[in-house]
């Protein structure tokens, strides 16, 4: 069962929230919070898998919460789901150190997926902040990505051109009609063999590379 301790200022979305997490039969609401300090001492009391942070709140922001949560949490993993997706919001929340980026426009079944993919220790990102963020990356570091891959099989190109685009392994397996196993080993060998260390990386070779 995956734990989710919900923050937003807004009770109904926190209510709407609560209902789609507790309507799937592996994830759990422990808790709720309505601003940042309610979110930290909620973190410490319940332990929760995955936290799904709103930013905009009252009293402490959900930027700040989340480098204050992960100080005293460092293996939390907090996923952002919020309205704005401007650069200073999404920025700030990744230098805080949030492991995935969702928009409240996201369908539900996309939000389950991503605690889900949050509590595998994969990084859930909506596919047009997951562009932004690798074109951004791309732009700031393009003298040191490398655009050339290492060999790589037909199967693991496929992958990989799937992942840089937002999919996670359960769209991957169903796309390229695959079990979800088989997928995470093409993707534990994308890493190996490029020698990165998670899925925002992988993507930026893959967008440096030409592969999209």
């Amino acid at each position: 069962m995956i734990r989710v301790l919900l923050v937003d200022d807004q009770r109904l979305v926190r209510a709407g929230l609560r209902m789609l997490c507790d309507s799937a039969p592996d994830v759990e609401t422990v808790g709720e919070a309505s601003n940042g300090h309610e979110a930290v001492r909620a973190v410490d009391e319940h332990r929760p898998d995955v936290v799904l942070m709103d930013l905009r709140m009252p009293g402490m922001d959900g930027t700040t919460a989340t480098g204050r949560i992960l100080a005293r949490h460092r293996n939390a993993r907090i996923v952002v789901v919020t309205t704005f997706d401007d650069d200073e919001h999404l920025y700030g929340a990744l230098s805080a150190g949030a492991y995935g980026f969702l928009l409240k426009d996201s369908a539900p079944e996309d939000l389950l997926d991503a605690v889900r993919r949050a509590a595998a220790g994969e990084p859930p990102f909506s596919p047009t902040v997951l562009r932004r963020v690798v074109g951004r990356a791309t732009e700031r570091h393009r003298a040191t990505v490398p655009t050339t891959l290492p060999p790589l099989t037909p199967r693991e190109r496929d992958v990989l051109v799937l992942l840089a685009q937002g999919h996670g392994n359960a769209d991957i397996a169903h796309l390229l009609h695959l079990g979800v196993t088989t997928v995470k080993t093409h993707v534990g060998s994308l890493l190996a063999k490029t020698g990165t260390d998670n899925r925002v990386r992988l993507a930026l070779l893959a967008h440096a590379a030409g592969l999209l």
